[in-house]
């Protein structure tokens, strides 16, 4: 039976001096190769965080420019569906002087290797003031209808056709609703979004290569720091066994929390705790990317809206009392189920939530709360718009109307209701609900809560 390391140390008459030498020497260079790999694991880290940041800003430049496109259509249709110049004055408050969507590709255009990210933003940006001159005529035409004299100056070469100046004020404020309703309208704004999310996918795909190249290394990095720690705590144990020195007690703990997937104690060694609190800050950062990634636990896989969690954890950070619920059930879907079949049932659950979207601001939320129950989520909605929402229901129940696609036509009904109404979250969904059976009980397009008397 061989003897142990100690006892031939004894045998063979090597010093414990010199073994103690030779030990430190060894714990030395272990260590220096340690803090090595640990600032690269460091570095690896802060190029991931270069990127990751960089994502976020130029994502937030493309969100930025989206939300002044939006705000600029909100901002004029309201000003047709009212007449009121507040909805005017604030639309060229933003167009002339804000300018977020300038600021926003100014702010892209420095960015380095992002030219594919901002081309299309160009063309959107393009487009939106394109049309802009269809917004300044439908302007026009509702302030000829309710004789302003004094309104914010509109472009000069934007003047009505006399066809235009010789209708009724009623159908001058017609034609301007209309202009800014129509399919061709729509189509450009889908233009626009279009391209903004495809800037948002390119900026995707020169971010992930970045990321992929720094997570490879700073993988290999952590591999290497977990080697060399299994290394180290060989030699501490051996030292702390010839030195009587107390080191084992944090190793052991260490390996604990590493299985039980818990942050590392800081104590110990210096260098031990150097180790924890870089493991500490790297164990964050994995926690964080791991949150980063539930955009599947809140999405609905079909129709690629938010599921009933992602609905719950959008609520519960939503300031109620300027959120407008809309719960829509799509009318007689069972028996087209049972009729075409589950596939054709998908498909057509699909239609719904892209037609849905599609006629929604970008800063609204949908919803797949049930198998065709729907809900959207209106944010910073300080009224209650009802006619641009009831055009919007019959605008979704119009395309989904057409069957070029090959699809059973199916349609919508809704229940409307406003968070100031309401105690609670759960509160405005029950309004919202209540309002929803009186609309199927009326066969109507949508219902706000309120309307009838029962209510």
């Amino acid at each position: 039976m061989k003897l142990s390391f100690f006892k031939r140390l004894k045998e063979d008459g090597i010093s414990l001096k010199k073994a103690y030498i030779r030990l430190v020497v060894f714990a030395v260079v272990v260590s220096c190769v340690l803090i090595f790999a640990t600032f690269r694991s460091f570095f690896a880290f802060l190029r991931l965080s270069r990127a990751t940041d960089e994502y976020i800003d130029l994502q937030g430049s493309v969100y930025e420019l989206m939300e002044a496109s939006d705000y600029l259509t909100e901002k004029v249709r309201r000003f047709t569906v009212s007449g009121e110049l507040e909805y005017l004055n604030d639309y060229f408050r933003e167009a002339t002087e804000n300018r977020r969507r300038e600021k926003a590709v100014e702010r892209l255009s420095e960015m380095p290797n992002a030219q594919s990210v901002i081309d299309p933003l160009k063309l959107a940006q393009q487009e939106s003031d394109a049309l802009m001159k269809r917004e300044y005529y439908a302007m026009k035409l509702v302030i000829a209808a309710k004789g302003y004299s004094e309104y914010p100056e509109i472009p000069q070469d934007v003047t009505l056709s006399a066809v235009d100046l010789a209708l009724s004020a009623e159908e001058q404020l017609r034609t301007a609703s209309n202009m800014l309703l129509d399919e061709d309208y729509y189509d450009r704004k889908d233009f626009i979004r279009s391209n903004m999310k495809k800037s948002i996918e390119e900026l995707k795909i020169i971010t992930q290569e970045v990321q992929a190249k720094s997570s490879s290394a700073l993988r290999t990095d952590i591999i290497v720091v977990c080697v060399l720690i299994v290394v180290q705590t060989a030699g501490i144990l051996v030292m702390v066994r010839l030195t009587f020195l107390l080191g084992l007690k944090p190793v052991l703990k260490a390996v604990n929390r590493i299985k039980e997937d818990r942050p590392l104690p800081v104590i110990g060694a210096n260098e031990f705790r150097y180790l924890a609190r870089t493991y500490n800050k790297m164990y964050e950062v994995y926690k964080q990317s791991i949150a980063h990634l539930n955009y599947k636990a809140s999405h609905d896989e079909l129709t690629r809206v938010y599921n009933r969690m992602g609905y719950n954890l959008l609520l519960s950070g939503m300031e109620l009392k300027t959120t407008v619920m809309l719960l829509i059930d799509a009318n007689k879907f069972k028996q087209v189920n049972d009729t075409h079949g589950h596939e054709i049932g998908d498909r057509i659950l699909q239609k719904v939530a892209k037609t849905i979207s599609r006629y929604f601001r970008s800063d609204d939320y949908i919803c797949r709360i049930g198998g065709d129950e729907f809900i959207v989520l209106m944010a910073h909605a300080e009224k209650l718009e009802k006619e641009m929402i009831a055009a919007k229901i019959r605008r979704i129940n119009t395309d989904l109307a057409n069957v070029d696609d090959g699809l059973p036509t199916v349609s919508i009904c809704a229940g409307i209701a406003h968070g100031k109404d309401a105690s609670d979250a759960e509160d405005l969904f029950v309004k919202a609900d209540q309002a929803l059976y009186q609309s199927k009980h009326d066969h109507t397009d949508c219902t706000f809560y309120g309307e009838n008397a029962e209510q």
